[in-house]
């Protein structure tokens, strides 16, 4: 499944390459994406929360996006939740999921914890962290970015303009009643990115930030992620001509006109999407996690925003790459309820408790 997933997102982002506009193509592809979670079927995601108590809608953004949520209170959701790496195919995973319906709490929620998901998913995808921080006492909203899940279509940011986004769905909400307590941010990937600019944006609106294999800047983001896609080795025939053609088609010089490309369409350069430099004015305490394997966005991504902002923490996650980590719950929740409980820019932002070398189990 593992490797399924990233050969889709290796096709769907590089197809431009294989045509005379190759740079113009994959521009498009860039303005609007779209995405639901390969990781977590949408049938699958549905399933699990028809039984769960939970609120959603649309709110609309300053840019005129209708934005979709969902929002889980605290509850004993006794989560069963097990990632599962099979050893039998190198590259694969899966993982169980099971829940139970709670009874309503009868205490307000410790805070909100707003959910951010990575490029070409959706909010959904995010719903084990929603389950898992709502049984720990904390509401969760889960946000459908722009041109992703339920959300309407609008050029992408790579979190700059996404952050406005945010920041538009957390005024709306607050109207709504749905912001309870001190508001923290958690993002993957793309969504962490996003998450840092919207702390950027919101400013001492938010309690803490919890970035997930954030970037550090778009266009070096994706002259590392290309490379690494295209050497991906493929399962079938049919994958290994693809995987073949498109490197035939694709170097060095592609690459750059692909990123000029993207960026006239967008009307935004990729190189100066500067994630560092917005960590370093956020007033929020900030967690960054990254793995150690990472070959999509490198470490050396997580390590430069480290340095952009001496007050943030940063965990290296040794073991784990792109796409097991954000889904390493055994190993990153403990950390990162400690966390939202400890943290505070009103006090101080502690060093976090050492991550779990537990089974590879969540439970509530």
């Amino acid at each position: 499944m593992r490797r399924a997933c990233l050969l889709l997102c290796a096709c769907l982002l590089l197809a431009g390459f294989a045509w005379p506009d190759g740079g113009d193509a994959l521009g498009r592809r860039l303005v609007a994406p779209g995405g639901v979670s390969p990781l977590l079927p949408v049938q699958r995601i549905e399933a699990t929360i028809a039984g769960l108590p939970h609120r959603e809608g649309f709110v609309s953004t300053s840019a005129g996006v209708r934005l979709f949520w969902r929002a889980f209170d605290p509850g004993a959701y006794r989560l069963d939740y097990a990632y599962a790496p099979d050893g039998t195919q190198r590259g694969r995973m899966d993982f169980n999921l099971a829940v139970a319906t709670p009874a309503p709490a009868d205490v307000a929620p410790r805070g909100t914890v707003l959910l951010l998901h990575g490029w070409m998913m959706d909010g959904g995808s995010l719903l084990p962290w929603s389950l898992q921080l709502a049984q720990a006492g904390y509401r969760t909203i889960s946000l459908d970015l722009r041109n992703h899940g339920r959300s309407g279509t609008a050029p992408s940011g790579y979190g700059l303009r996404e952050a406005r986004d945010v920041a538009d769905a957390v005024a709306a909400l607050r109207a709504q009643g749905e912001i309870s307590g001190p508001l923290h941010v958690m993002g993957v990937s793309y969504g962490a990115a996003t998450a840092i600019f919207s702390a950027r944006e919101l400013g001492l609106q938010v309690e803490n930030v919890i970035a997930i294999e954030s970037f550090d800047n778009a266009g070096g983001a994706i002259r590392d992620m290309v490379p690494h896609l295209l050497h991906k080795a493929p399962e079938t025939l049919a994958q290994q001509f693809t995987h073949r053609w498109l490197r035939w088609q694709m170097d060095d010089a592609a690459l750059e006109r692909a990123i000029a490309s993207a960026s006239d369409a967008l009307q935004l350069p990729l190189d100066r999407i500067d994630v560092g430099a917005a960590l370093a004015q956020v007033p929020a305490c900030v967690l960054l996690v990254h793995g150690a394997e990472d070959e999509h966005v490198p470490v050396s991504h997580g390590r430069a925003l480290a340095a952009a902002a001496p007050r943030a923490h940063y965990i290296e996650v040794p073991g784990e790459d792109h796409i097991s980590l954000p889904m390493r719950l055994d190993r990153l929740a403990p950390t990162v309820i400690d966390w939202l409980d400890n943290a505070s820019p009103k006090r101080f932002c502690p060093p976090p408790l050492a991550l779990a070398d537990a089974p590879q189990a969540a439970h509530g």
